[in-house]
């Protein structure tokens, strides 16, 4: 009887490779975490950091790396495998129409050429700021003393201010202002009470008279609390009872609570434009 010779298996000296291959892709999805985490938009990094962790759980790891890192910070598109399922994307809201912000120093030179002998004798002053632009409405030229109705007289003022402002999207700030002096009568209790009927009564004056759409505006109260002026003489309390009229920058809006969804909404970009 002749004795078979015992065959040894052939030696695979490839084996290091798997455990090569799983050391890379864990040292990959660390620097990609990492990299994430250095971002200043912090809801994109712990987006990037729970997609690889679902990843690293279902051996996805190359496909959600290579779809993090290629839409970007502010892309709304999702991934293939992150689709959302057809009744969540009938729930969601309309995309916001794109409407850039345009420039506001223009507009600035318009209400200076426009309201040339209103800004010389001070019934109005207009600047440009960070947050808009900024037309300050007294109340020697709009109001009664210790009123909130809108004076008739100023209507031809109003309706050239509201000419520009038909021409921007921007959305707009109505800002009551009061000096420091309290108030007490019959219809106001307080400051705070005569600078917001204040905001309230323009914010009426423009889209009643004006067609302004009610969704671009907003009023608040300040009462005495932001003087453009000193409140120790005659004629820094007069500068600051005032309404300013804000035309809000890009800046601005992020700060603000967001818009209903019309053709008049402004869209801001990373980039500020």
């Amino acid at each position: 009887m002749t004795r078979r010779k015992k065959v040894h298996p052939h030696e695979n000296h490839e084996r290091w490779l798997v455990s090569y291959a799983d050391f890379i892709t864990l040292l990959f999805a660390f620097f990609v975490v990492m990299f994430a985490s250095s971002q200043k938009d912090k809801g994109a990094a712990a987006q990037v950091s729970e997609s690889v962790r679902e990843a690293l759980d279902h051996g996805q790891i190359s496909s959600v790396i290579s779809t993090m890192l290629g839409r970007g910070k502010h892309d709304a598109k999702l991934a293939p495998h992150t689709k959302m399922p057809s009744k969540d994307r009938e729930n969601q809201p309309p995309p916001v129409p794109e409407t850039h912000a345009p420039d506001l120093a223009p507009y600035l030179e318009a209400l200076q050429k426009g309201l040339q002998k209103e800004l010389k004798s001070g019934k109005l002053e207009v600047k440009l700021q960070g947050r808009g632009l900024v037309i300050s409405m007294r109340e020697a030229t709009f109001f009664n003393s210790g009123a909130e109705t809108v004076s008739p007289g100023s209507m031809d003022i109003l309706q050239r201010i509201a000419a520009i402002v038909h021409e921007l999207p921007n959305p707009i700030r109505l800002e009551g202002h009061t000096d420091s002096r309290p108030i007490h009568n019959s219809r106001f209790h307080n400051n705070w009470e005569l600078s917001a009927a204040r905001s309230i009564a323009m914010l009426e004056i423009m889209r009643d008279r004006f067609q302004i759409p009610e969704s671009r505006m907003a009023v608040s109260g300040y009462g005495e609390n932001a003087p453009a002026d000193t409140n120790d003489t005659e004629e820094g309390r007069a500068h600051n009872r005032r309404v300013d009229l804000v035309l809000l920058s890009p800046d601005a809006v992020r700060k603000e609570p967001p818009l209903p969804v019309t053709n008049s909404t402004i869209t801001v970009t990373s980039d500020g434009k």
